[in-house]
């Protein structure tokens, strides 16, 4: 599709990377008329983010694409340390959880980068979007209407568009941000760097992330990617002085030198990249009609698998607040929320990263902390944010409200409902979410398009992981992003809530 300056949109997306595919693909759903350019001449080749916590799993099983998600990946493998030639033992990165009727999705899965793009690629062209390849923002000028975004085109010409609003997803060192002349600030976490890179590679099992943490010359690790027959290589370099070599000899000679595998046994390297693990925020989220999300806000150290989760649900959050100030006529003051909620979080994850990254390991290569529910996303909250509203009194201080019962401002637990189905079931789309407990009525005259009401009766079968024990009495009302806004016992109350999401 050709780009000119005659041409209106009503959200332009910079990057088409897991946040800007992820954000495209809400706001299509949304009748949302959005562009997507990336300035690649294809989705990124990768498998850089390959851990998927259990709340983007959420996010992804809402967008329409958990089904394909959990048909390409797997779990993770238990970790073998290494020392030289001989096996040390197995140990596990990642503390096990089953599924519950709360959290459906219990550990982290494992799906290359690369494949996560594609599904949600195709995902958006299934509604209507797709990707402008060879496309980039090159800079930006707006006023109190609109942004006027300057591109190159695919032949090398340039072009511009007008878009009521930006998200510049773009990476950390994508136009958007410097544009805005928004600073970033942090800090390199480590001064080694590192090399990654995916291959082909022959002669070693696929049961183990084999680890070598006391190789001479740095750390090697060698990850088998589910769904797939590459391994990922992860290598320190502990010289700074030494420049790392993704290439196939480069590589050979690597694991030749470092590990047990022959450099014959490298088949083929499919991707490579070298990076010094960082850690670093943008100052803001937001400047007047420009968002940064993703990479282009925050960048993490790799521990912990928080980069690509966190930037999925900064699209999540900005999604469905730009739909309702373009499709449902809210006050763009709504739009203020995304930074007030999303940088304490990305704050709060940026330090659980490099905590992580900084863990010390001990002589076979354990880890000295394995990854817990604080990496899964499934804690994370608003409860101070300005969306949140906690009008129980039995929540209120002196109130005897459980400390287990969900709050405004948490993340909506899933449950099984009486008569089959789920709590999720009735989460998924993008709307909002009423649910009356324990007796509460719902209030009449709830626009439908906005919001989904529902009574949900007591499911004794299900006993203690039933809604109405899990969330105990009162009304929830359940934001598009699967978050409670409002917890109260007044139906009165409901509608002055939602009156700030529609015209």
């Amino acid at each position: 599709m050709a780009l000119n300056s005659d041409r209106d949109v009503d959200v332009l997306i910079a990057g088409a990377g897991p946040t800007g595919l992820a954000l495209a693909v809400d706001l299509a759903r949304r009748g949302i008329a959005a562009r997507l350019v990336e300035q690649s001449d294809r989705l990124f080749p990768g498998s850089r983010g390959k851990g998927l916590q259990p709340r983007t799993l959420e996010v992804l099983d809402d967008l329409g694409v958990i089904d394909a998600v959990l048909a390409s990946g797997g779990p993770y493998p238990l970790m073998m340390g290494w020392q030289d030639d001989r096996r040390l033992g197995e140990w596990d990165l990642l503390e096990r959880f089953a599924p519950t009727p709360q959290a459906p999705y219990g550990e982290v899965w494992m799906l290359t980068q690369w494949r996560t793009q594609e599904i949600l690629h195709a995902r958006l062209r299934e509604l209507g979007g797709d990707v402008e390849f060879g496309t980039a923002l090159t800079g930006l000028v707006q006023d109190e209407d609109g942004v006027d975004a300057a591109l190159s085109l695919p032949d090398g010409s340039a072009g511009t568009v007008r878009a009521r609003y930006l998200v510049a997803a773009d990476g950390g060192r994508g136009a958007g941000r410097r544009a805005l002349g928004v600073a970033m600030t942090g800090e390199t976490i480590d001064p080694h760097p590192i090399l990654i890179a995916d291959l082909l590679l022959d002669g070693i099992d696929r049961e183990h992330w084999h680890v070598w943490p006391k190789a001479e010359g740095g750390t090697v690790m060698l990850c088998p990617l589910a769904g797939t027959d590459h391994f990922q290589l992860l290598a320190q370099y502990t010289d700074t002085g030494t420049a790392p070599d993704g290439s196939v000899d480069g590589i050979r000679e690597l694991l030749g030198a470092r590990t047990p595998v022959g450099g014959e046994q490298v088949r083929e390297v499919l991707w490579s990249s070298v990076f010094h693990p960082s850690a670093a925020m943008a100052d803001r989220f937001r400047v007047g009609r420009v968002f940064l999300a993703g990479d282009a806000a925050h960048i993490h150290s790799p521990a912990g698998g928080q980069g690509l989760n966190t930037s999925v649900q900064d699209a999540y959050n900005l999604g469905w607040k730009l739909g309702q100030v373009l499709r449902h006529g809210a006050d763009a003051s709504l739009l203020d929320s995304y930074e007030q909620e999303r940088l304490p979080i990305a704050a709060d994850v940026l330090g659980l990263s490099t905590r992580l990254h900084g863990a010390t390991r001990d002589g076979d290569g354990t880890a000295a902390r394995q990854r817990g529910t604080d990496t899964h996303g499934l804690e994370l909250h608003y409860r101070d944010g300005p969306l949140t509203r906690e009008l129980r009194p039995a929540a209120l201080p002196g109130g005897t409200l459980p400390g287990t019962a969900p709050r405004a401002g948490d993340r909506a637990p899933d449950a099984p409902l009486a008569g089959g189905g789920r709590l999720f079931d009735l989460f998924r789309g993008p709307h909002f979410t009423l649910l009356a407990l324990g007796g509460a009525r719902l209030p009449p005259g709830l626009p439908a398009d906005l919001v989904h009401a529902h009574p949900v009766g007591a499911a004794p079968e299900h006993g203690a992981s039933g809604a109405h024990a899990v969330y105990g009495d009162g009304l929830f009302l359940v934001r598009p992003d699967g978050y409670i806004g409002l917890a109260t016992g007044n139906p009165a109350e409901v509608a002055p809530y939602l009156a700030r999401f529609t015209r």
